[in-house]
Formats: C-alpha cells, sequence, structure tokens
C-alpha cells in the first residue's frame, strides 16, 4: 500500500531525469497524504522541434482515483491504490490502464508496522527512501472526471504490489516502482497494451529501497517539515515476513 509519500527533489533535477519540458518550479514537499494534488508525468502529444527530451508533460492531479463513468464521487470510494495483479480486469481501472499510464515521482514513502492487537505494541511508522537516493517513479494511473455542469477534476492513483523480502516486515503491499530504462515503454499507451507492459509490474530488487524508523508525526497531514524523516530508536527489531499474511485481501475490492 501507499498512503503517504514525499517529493523533496528539485524541478531541475527531475526534469532531468523523466524528461520532461514544461516543469514548472514547486516547493519540497514532505508530507503528501490522499486527496491532496500530486504531480504526475504522461507521455506528451509530439516531441518539441530541435529537443533532445522525450515527448513528456507533467500535470497535477487530485490523489484518489475516480472512474468516468462515475456519477456522484461523494458515493464512491477513494481509490489511492490499485492492485497491479488485477488492475486490467477491474472495470475501475481498465480504461486507465489501456490509455491513461502515468509516472509519479517521489522521493520516497512511508509505511507503517503494525504489530497484532495482542502484542500490546504501538504502531512503527517508517520512511522508506531509495538506497542511493534521488528520485524513483511509481507506476500510477489517471482518469479525468467530467460532472454534469461540465466542471473536469483529473484524479490519479497508484499501483503497489506484492511487497520484496526487505519491505514484507514493515507491509505486504508497495508501490510499483517502473526503472528509467522502462518510463518510455510504461507510458506508451499507442503501442503498448496492458498485457504488453504486465511485466514491469513486480516488485523491485529487494535492495533498492531502506526503511527508517521515523516519530509518528507523519501520522497528522498538518505536519510537514523536513524532520518527520528524522531517524528515532526503537528499541525492537522488526519481525520476519510472516508468509500467511503475504496477501490478506487489502484492497481487493479495487
Amino acid at each position: 500500500m501507499c498512503g503517504r509519500y514525499a517529493l523533496t527533489i528539485s524541478p531541475e533535477e527531475l526534469k532531468e531525469i523523466l524528461g520532461v519540458l514544461d516543469l514548472e518550479d514547486f516547493p519540497a514537499r514532505f508530507n503528501i497524504a490522499p486527496t491532496q494534488p500530486i504531480l504526475v508525468v504522461m507521455s506528451g502529444e509530439g516531441q518539441e522541434q530541435g529537443s533532445n527530451l522525450p515527448d513528456r508533460r507533467a500535470l497535477l492531479v487530485r490523489w484518489g482515483f475516480t472512474p468516468g463513468w462515475v456519477k456522484d464521487p461523494k458515493q464512491f470510494p477513494l481509490l489511492l491504490n490499485a492492485r497491479s495483479e488485477t488492475a486490467i480486469g477491474k472495470a475501475s481501472f481498465r480504461a486507465a490502464m489501456r490509455h491513461r499510464r502515468v509516472l509519479v515521482p517521489a522521493s520516497g514513502f512511508y509505511e507503517w508496522h503494525r504489530p497484532s492487537k495482542e502484542s500490546g505494541e504501538k504502531s512503527q511508522a517508517y520512511w522508506i527512501k531509495p538506497r542511493h537516493g534521488g528520485v524513483v517513479a511509481f507506476a500510477g494511473l489517471m482518469e479525468t472526471w467530467s460532472s454534469a455542469d461540465g466542471s473536469e477534476v483529473d484524479t490519479g492513483a497508484i499501483l503497489t504490489t506484492a511487497a520484496n523480502a526487505a519491505i514484507r516486515p514493515i507491509h505486504d503491499r508497495m508501490p510499483v516502482v517502473i526503472k528509467p530504462e522502462d518510463f518510455a515503454r510504461w507510458l506508451d499507451c499507442k503501442t503498448q497494451e496492458p498485457r504488453e507492459v504486465a511485466d514491469l509490474m513486480r516488485p523491485i530488487d529487494k535492495d533498492f529501497f531502506e526503511a527508517i524508523p521515523v516519530s509518528d508525526k507523519v501520522n497528522k497531514v498538518a505536519n510537514m517539515g523536513a524532520d518527520l524523516q528524522t531517524p528515532v530508536a526503537i528499541e525492537k527489531p522488526l519481525p520476519p515476513a510472516d508468509k500467511k499474511k503475504l496477501d490478506d485481501g487489502q484492497l481487493s475490492f479495487f
């Protein structure tokens, strides 16, 4: 699952990594939460003459996917994530998987280890970031929802997959990471059918991320400072992965 993440890299660095032409300035964000605007990158309409950069554009969408066929978003669940294993066949995501695949740049994401109630232990938040720094691109989907009065809202969701061996002791799901060499294929919705990019929706290598225990300040959306990522000491190390909990049906209604 991915319910909070951060994007603190500069626009210049992001432009170089993702090859986006029309990226405007934006502030560092240390606690991006559901329903807030998130930056996504999608394929453009044609490469700019004289440019060596790929044809990509950036836009802001609301984090919380709303399928085009929904009549009243207030009566529809907030879809933050989509299970990559089933998104191709789900009515909510089928059209976006075919026509509107995007990249969601991030500096890392937050996840919570939630012990069993019987243990009496508190939940522990972790800041999970690329081991070697930089930015990571999550696989995402977007949809433009139109109301009866003609107004439109661009919305998005992050695709998830089974957690790799490093993340599994914290949570059984994690965002799908698209590697730079696969950006073009993921974004190419004109020639690449969903089944042809299914191989990209797999857990990233176990050594890619490192998990750093942080305070519970990140639980509150109002907390937005860099101190959210300050490491804290914990009494107990992470438990080994419980194979029985690798697929507990989380987000299965997607």
